[in-house]
């Protein structure tokens, strides 16, 4: 049975590429997920694509406590496709154009593949769309929102750990340079933290060199000797396999989907590696964007929000402690709890 309540899949009018949206929740309110436009071998892998990450927006907005629903666009490429400005500009029109037949059921926000222009753009033609530029009037870049959420979350899991939140002194394993994994390993290392980094991207060699920090190959990084492992680039990088290769205490970071199956969780737990529910640790991009552009609150209020994920980690950990969960486990019962209270059909659960 499909856990969604609503899924549209079009040929985009202009584009004639495929625009997905996957609409998991809108218990706790109105959907909203970011727009990943990226190449799948097949459209049918960006329809599964949407439908994961779609829930796990469900989840974060749910453990976070904040009144929305979880949703998520993705347009799959065709593999080697390069899309030229004005075929970009098409593709996005269409995604715009998509968005705005729900009728405010589901607001895009960028993700793997878009940004705050994008999101210019597509906010031409629906006012469903969050992240746009400063100028514009919207939140911007939602990148350091993100670091500062994952730095939190870093924080809760090193108190749980070591008996502080200070990272002065400890090993990180940060695995993705983007635009989120660079602004963290800066905020890491200016916390006195000692980097080892990697990425697909050669020339992000220059950005670990400028950080001080040791510099891996990506296959290499999970098995890295450091006290925390940060995945901050795709998901799916924690498996059976990859599991059994780690040597640190914790693994916590921003990126998205790190489970290549539910229960490498349970099997992360059994070896005693502690696991922040990916959907947690990285919610601060998301959370600070729909605090301002759709709740409407101070860029003080938003910060705030963003700065509670290490109080919500923290007792995540305690529940998972006091009750012998895993985090994961923890986290899950928690988004179950939040979406009964709201849905008492039960229709939404995670």
């Amino acid at each position: 049975m499909l856990d969604h309540e609503q899924v549209v899949v079009r040929s985009g009018r202009r584009s004639r590429l495929p625009v997905i949206v996957a609409v998991h929740s809108t218990a706790l309110g109105p959907a909203a997920g970011g727009l990943r436009l990226w190449h799948y071998p097949d459209w049918r892998d960006g329809l599964t694509d949407a439908l994961r990450l779609s829930a796990a927006m469900t989840a974060k907005f749910a453990v976070a406590g904040l009144p929305s629903g979880g949703g998520k666009a993705v347009v799959a490429l065709p593999e080697g496709m390069v899309l030229d400005p004005d075929r970009r500009r098409d593709v996005l029109e269409d995604v715009a154009d998509t968005v705005e037949s729900l009728g405010g059921t589901y607001a895009t926000g960028p993700d793997v593949g878009t940004g705050p222009d994008d999101m210019a753009v597509i906010g031409t033609t629906t006012r469903h769309v969050f992240c746009r530029p400063a100028r514009l009037g919207g939140s911007g870049d939602s990148s350091p929102h993100t670091a500062r959420g994952t730095l939190a979350a870093l924080r809760a899991a090193s108190r749980r750990l070591y008996g502080t939140a200070s990272l002065d002194g400890r090993r990180l394993a940060v695995a993705g340079l983007g635009r989120v994994g660079t602004e963290l390993a800066r905020l890491l290392a200016a916390e006195g933290a000692a980097l080892t980094v990697t990425d697909v991207d050669q020339d992000k060699r220059k950005t670990g060199h400028e950080l001080g920090a040791d510099w891996v190959a990506p296959d290499e990084i999970l098995a890295a000797p450091v006290d925390i492992v940060v995945p901050a680039a795709l998901g799916s990088c924690l498996t059976r396999q990859s599991v059994t290769r780690l040597r640190c205490d914790a693994v916590v970071g921003p990126a998205n989907n790190q489970l290549a199956t539910p229960d490498v969780a349970d099997l992360l737990h059994r070896r005693g590696v502690l696991w922040v529910p990916d959907y947690v640790a990285s919610a601060g991009g998301v959370v600070h964007a729909v605090s301002v552009e759709v709740h409407r609150l101070s860029a003080e209020e938003a910060r705030a929000r963003v700065d509670a994920i290490e109080h919500t980690v923290t007792d995540l950990l305690t529940t998972a402690d006091a009750q012998d969960l895993s985090p994961a486990q923890a986290a899950t019962a928690l988004v179950r709890q939040r979406l009964a209270a709201a849905d008492p059909a039960g229709r939404s659960a995670a």
